[in-house]
């Protein structure tokens, strides 16, 4: 990358860092709606897929976004939080924006910015400012389809600015509970909010609390609904070399044969739920059926990066941005479904409003040894503080401390690496990297992986 470009980057992302971060929120779409008019309604240029969720919301946003491609469609892809590079939250055709794009995106928006800020006793976050650069960036490509992902909750997120064609609700569950709360149905009714008069839903499995929800809010609006289970759904899934075989049940018929490289079966699920969004985008249903071989074509383009993702053979190591414990038991569930290691290491960093034992308590079970650390966010919790809150889980002799990321992981790979029998071969040992979104952008950064 040009250094002068990432420079500019780095000034920007200081300008912006001085508003409020994503962890402060003053509910409203205020300041959002003062900005979008002043662009002249940018994301009304183009239609529009909204995902809103706890868990998935990434994986299947990039998954729809790799289809619509498949399908010849131009593409801007919206995402939050970034593994490494704030640039990853703006995709066009498929990859991130440039440093000197994001610059340029951010140039274009900031005098606007000014106004809403004189105008607001509360000046626009960061996150409404990414908004509603990424919303203007798409009008400016110009982008047949925006694909966004819902920040945090629903109704009043920024990007709920947006007038969704197609809302997608992935499944939900507790997390952020600061701010949404720890009642299922009332964070349900939250993320329900994007859905609008006479779009379609596609809705993923639900607790049986948050699916009444989401479905009062369906009947409110007079929306349609096409359900996990129901109207579409995974039919068969074969563990393949570097990821897995679908069948899927799409709203016009089967898909089959269909190679995704990604692991796990909430990844299969994933998987149908952006199917089926595609085929709502497209009109698609019991009589017209996508051309099976470009969506064949965009499910093996799919790139997710964070999510299981290997960084290293001999031992494997596999980066995974699992960072509460719906999400962490998928990833125990991948991992002893779809691996065989002799020895799997953690190396578990946390932020400090996270569930740490709801997330450690779903690795025991397939984990022999724990490597705890921090990652380099000030929200990150002190590794000695996590290896008290381990010591019940996984008693003294399996809980390592490391504060530095770069040596956990080196110790994790050595623990990996050994053997009890001397006759023994140390092949076979795994560690897994996980904990949260910041220490799995950091690992991946460690192994020299650029951002995707």
């Amino acid at each position: 990358m040009d250094p002068g470009a990432l420079h500019e980057l780095r000034v920007v992302e200081a300008e912006l860092n001085e508003r409020w971060p994503e962890t402060k929120i003053e509910p409203s779409l205020d300041r959002i709606r003062a900005l979008t008019d002043l662009l002249a309604e940018p994301q009304s240029n183009y239609p529009v897929v909204q995902i809103a969720g706890t868990n998935g919301k990434s994986s299947t946003t990039r998954i729809i976004d790799a289809l619509l491609t498949g399908l010849e469609l131009r593409t801007g892809r919206y995402t939050s939080p970034h593994l490494q590079l704030a640039t990853e939250r703006i995709g066009v055709d498929g990859a991130p924006i440039s440093p000197a794009g994001y610059v340029e995106a951010y140039r274009d928006v900031a005098p606007y910015v000014s106004i809403v800020d004189s105008q607001s006793d509360v000046r626009m976050s960061k996150f409404e400012v990414l908004t509603g650069m990424a919303y203007a960036a798409f009008a400016d490509a110009p982008v047949d389809a925006g694909v966004v992902e819902v920040g945090l909750g629903g109704s009043w997120d920024a990007t709920n600015v947006a007038d969704a064609k197609i809302a997608v609700i992935c499944p939900v569950a507790l997390d952020h509970a600061e701010y949404l709360g720890t009642d299922i149905a009332g964070i349900a009714r939250e993320k329900a909010g994007i859905i609008k008069p006479e779009s379609v839903v596609v809705m993923a499995s639900q607790p049986v609390e948050a699916q009444q929800e989401i479905m009062n809010r369906i009947a409110e609006v007079d929306a349609t609904v096409a359900r996990e289970g129901q109207e579409f759904g995974v039919l068969e899934r074969t563990v393949a070399v570097g990821g897995q075989l679908l069948k899927l049940q799409g709203l016009g018929g089967v898909y089959d044969e269909i190679f995704l490289p990604l692991h796990g079966e909430h990844q299969a699920r994933n998987a149908a739920l952006a199917l089926a969004a595609v085929e709502a985008f497209f009109g698609a249903g019991a009589d017209r059926q996508l051309d099976v071989d470009r969506i064949r074509s965009g499910f093996a383009s799919v790139i997710v990066p964070g999510r299981l993702e290997r960084v290293r053979a001999a031992p494997t190591v596999l980066v995974d941005a699992a960072h509460n414990p719906h999400g962490t038991r998928a990833l125990a569930d991948a991992l002893s479904s779809e691996f065989s290691f002799r020895k799997l290491v953690a190396v578990v960093g946390v932020l400090g409003d996270k569930d740490a034992r709801g997330i450690l308590a779903e690795l025991e079970p397939v984990v022999e040894e724990l490597v705890l650390t921090r990652n380099s966010s000030p929200r990150s919790l002190d590794p000695d503080e996590l290896a008290g809150i381990a010591l019940d889980i996984f008693g003294q002799d399996r809980i390592m401390v490391e504060p530095r990321l770069d040596n956990a992981v080196e110790q994790a790979i050595q623990l990996a690496e050994e053997t009890d029998d001397p006759g023994e071969s140390v092949s076979g040992g795994g560690v897994v990297i996980t904990g949260s979104v910041v220490t799995a952008g950091e690992a991946r950064a460690l192994f020299g992986k650029e951002p995707a």
